[in-house]
């Protein structure tokens, strides 16, 4: 699974730029890879690393912030212990939120091995009873100070006897409880569901949509998508390709030479490079963002002062880069090529054809029914409280992402796209395969691809500050799972639930 996060760290873009380093990964949208074999060893390593690996437990299950002030400072190295600490709290303490504590169960073996620095820890999520990866990377010296820190959900440690089989009203049953587990510890808001072959089998909303109001959570709420658009980009680009308009090879000078876009020569970036995260370019939430007012950002071109000064920092397709420039980038193609408002062409060509009515990339200080707000949670010396991301989102979501749906809506986006309404087969399969040829092994064009217990799946995920979302488009299986929760990291373990029920059911 990739490790790169399609999101933004808040506040800060120098801590943007390290936040790879602590970033509590979730899923990306992007499906693991065919697993490797592995066992789960049931001893900590000997000698510091061990230790180092118990002290991160034990603050994660403290829940105590000056817990984990005091591993910061005894137990993280490098630049990794340069993030400020309360980059480092949100994270530990966030994980503790989402399990009220993990359980060890093993250290995870691969073979082949993985880097001698890293080491995979497996423990039970207390809350979810889900599985909890922690990857570990150490400096290597006597102290073994950790350099890198990341969580995310994990493959069941194969010691462990096979849940049972479900029929349909037992999972949902069971999927219901889980949510209101989660609900009642404000561990999770938002919406779910999982559809098999464009039938809803179960859908749910539960938490506050507004919580200065106390306004549930709908079924219709519209939620943030974050970086899910970025897929809604990547089929309009196809459609024009089906129609001949443009190529995948064509490059991007040919349609934004000399419009002042970036510093990068951009007769070496091709459009297939846009679409695959390999164009060399980066991400425009920067310094610049920092200090714009939000309302200024509403049409494609006025992000031009956000990255005029960008220069590539590879030569295309030699590396991958998450980039939010270059999907930006793909939505001026996409105007310059139609001569129309990229708005206005998602909205006839992917939000008419497909049937989203609850989906657009909405102008937020205007009065849209049944948005739903998204929150972080903070902690402060007279406990938590919640933080609404209103101040700093954009305005109007674009290209790379930021703007809504709901999950019924994301449903008929994947039955459209499996049923050829958007894209003709050909084009759509380009969509859904890796590219490793451009050095992109787990992402097409616009779409995160994989394979895991449920078969091989295209889809994205969005984060960003009170944003987590997924779609999980299952190409051979039939499965489609959607996940949309307005409160920092309330996507992945219902995500999680949602793939392990589906493969129980019979």
């Amino acid at each position: 699974m990739r490790t790169d996060m399609p999101c933004r760290v808040r506040r800060s873009s120098r801590v943007a730029a390290v936040a790879g380093l602590i970033m509590t990964l979730a899923t990306t949208g992007f499906a693991q890879p065919a697993p490797s074999d592995y066992t789960d060893d049931p001893s900590l390593p000997a000698g510091r690393r061990g230790e180092r690996i118990r002290q991160v437990l034990d603050a994660v299950n403290s829940g105590d912030p000056a817990r984990v002030e005091a591993l910061v400072k005894d137990a993280f190295g490098g630049s990794f212990r340069d993030i400020p600490l309360e980059q480092h709290q949100g994270a530990v303490l966030g994980l503790h939120d989402r399990s009220r504590g993990v359980d060890f169960h093993g250290v995870r073996r691969y073979m082949p091995p993985g880097p001698a620095d890293r080491v995979v820890v497996i423990a039970k999520n207390r809350l979810t009873g889900g599985w909890q990866g922690l990857t570990f990377t150490f400096e290597g010296s006597p102290e073994e100070r950790i350099t890198g820190l990341q969580f995310g959900p994990a493959r069941p440690p194969k010691d462990v006897p096979p849940l049972p089989p479900l029929t349909v009203e037992e999972a949902r049953a069971e999927l219901n409880a889980f949510l209101d587990r989660l609900a009642e510890a404000e561990a999770f808001s938002g919406t779910a569901l999982l559809g098999w072959n464009g039938e809803v089998l179960f859908e749910a909303a539960r938490g506050i949509a507004d919580r200065n109001h106390g306004v549930p959570m709908r079924l219709d709420s519209k939620l943030n998508l974050g970086s899910m658009n970025k897929m809604f980009t990547a089929v309009v680009i196809g459609q024009l390709v089906d129609e001949g308009k443009l190529s995948f090879q064509d490059p991007v000078s040919r349609f934004l030479g000399g419009k002042g876009w970036t510093k990068a020569d951009l007769s070496k970036v091709r459009v297939e490079h846009l679409l695959s995260h390999t164009s060399g370019l980066g991400s425009y939430f920067n310094d610049t963002y920092e200090r714009m007012a939000r309302q200024l950002l509403r049409k494609v071109d006025d992000y031009k002062p956000l990255v005029a000064g960008e220069t590539l920092a590879f030569e295309p397709g030699t590396k991958w880069q998450y980039s939010n420039t270059g999907f930006l980038l793909a939505g001026a193609v996409i105007e310059a090529v139609t001569g129309r408002d990229y708005f206005e062409v998602v909205r006839e060509r992917i939000y008419g054809k497909a049937g989203m009515p609850g989906s657009d990339a909405y102008d937020i200080d205007l009065v849209v029914p049944h948005l739903a707000i998204g929150y972080s949670r903070e902690r402060t010396a007279n406990g938590p409280r919640w933080r609404a991301n209103t101040f700093e989102h954009v305005i109007r979501g674009g290209p790379a992402g930021g703007g809504y749906s709901t999950a019924r809506d994301l449903l008929a986006f994947a039955e459209a796209m499996r049923k050829g309404a958007l894209l003709s087969p050909a084009t759509a399969e380009r969509l859904w395969t890796a590219k490793p040829e451009l050095q992109s092994p787990e992402y097409g064009f616009g779409f995160g691809v994989g394979r895991d217990a449920l078969g091989r799946t295209a889809g994205h995920s969005g984060g960003f500050s009170g944003i987590a979302s997924v779609l999980d488009i299952y190409l051979d299986t039939g499965w489609t799972v959607v996940v949309l929760s307005n409160v920092d990291g309330g996507m992945p373990p219902v995500a999680q639930k949602l793939r392990e029920v589906a493969g129980r059911i019979r």
